[in-house]
């Protein structure tokens, strides 16, 4: 136990050091994650407001970055079904979405785990868009 304990210690400062802009991993998304998509009778309602989510939430970024993707897919869950739903899945994303909890949908999911909260540099950034799915056109 103890040799465990002073392994662990040893290991923190490699935990610690910044990842770098090309440990972006592609975007992914499993929409709700565990939540529905939306009710049976139109199972896709409410996806685009995980989607747009999961997308900030896999670049990361600050505590008020994070903050605001929240209340974002708090007010587009409250206009596309109600607001004890919209209530419901912003407690459940502010109280599960910590970047410090080991989960696949974590604050700065697409950055290896160490990430936290970190400004994204314009960099990073273009790393992103480069990384993110194309949108298709209507045309």
């Amino acid at each position: 136990m103890k040799q465990t304990l002073s392994l662990f210690l040893l290991l923190i400062p490699l935990a610690i050091l910044p990842a770098e802009a090309s440990e972006l991993r592609p975007f992914t998304t499993d929409g709700c994650s565990s939540f529905p998509d939306g009710p049976p009778a139109d199972p896709d309602k409410w996806r685009n407001c995980c989607l747009e989510h999961d997308k900030a939430y896999w670049l990361g970024g600050t505590y008020a970055e994070r903050s605001r993707a929240d209340r974002e897919l708090k007010t587009c869950i409250a206009q596309a079904e109600n607001r004890v739903l919209a209530d419901l899945m912003w407690a459940g994303v502010r109280a599960g979405g910590s970047p410090w909890w080991p989960t696949r949908f974590r604050w700065s999911y697409g950055w290896p785990y160490t990430r936290g909260y970190r400004a994204v540099t314009e960099a990073e950034r273009k790393l992103a868009d480069s990384l993110l799915p194309k949108e298709k056109s209507s045309e």
